[in-house]
């Protein structure tokens, strides 16, 4: 996997992380201006513990991701997963209790 760590990334005990997933903390500004400048910023990323991360999965900057959640393979994580919810998906939407 790649982990793309300019801030806190924070991996709980017991997750299970598959081949080829990205977790990203870097975040570039929105504004056009800003970029050309080669302004970067970080948005902390946190995952629970007991986690399950299928291959291919993409988080990115600022999610969270709480305790017991199944993210699908190949999914693009683009808001907060609650604990112990399935998600699925580009974007991931939620299928699980």
């Amino acid at each position: 996997c790649v982990i793309l760590d300019v801030v806190d990334v924070t991996i709980g005990e017991g997750t299970q992380i598959g081949p080829a997933v990205q977790i990203y903390s870097a975040d570039h500004p929105r504004d056009l201006r800003q970029r050309r400048e080669g302004l970067e910023l970080g948005r902390p990323v946190r995952i629970g513990s007991n986690v399950w991360i299928g291959g291919g999965a993409v988080i990115l900057p600022g999610i969270s991701i709480g305790d017991d959640a199944i993210v699908g393979a190949g999914c693009v994580v683009t808001r907060d997963v609650a604990a112990g919810t399935t998600v699925v998906g580009n974007p991931s939407r939620r299928i699980g209790p």
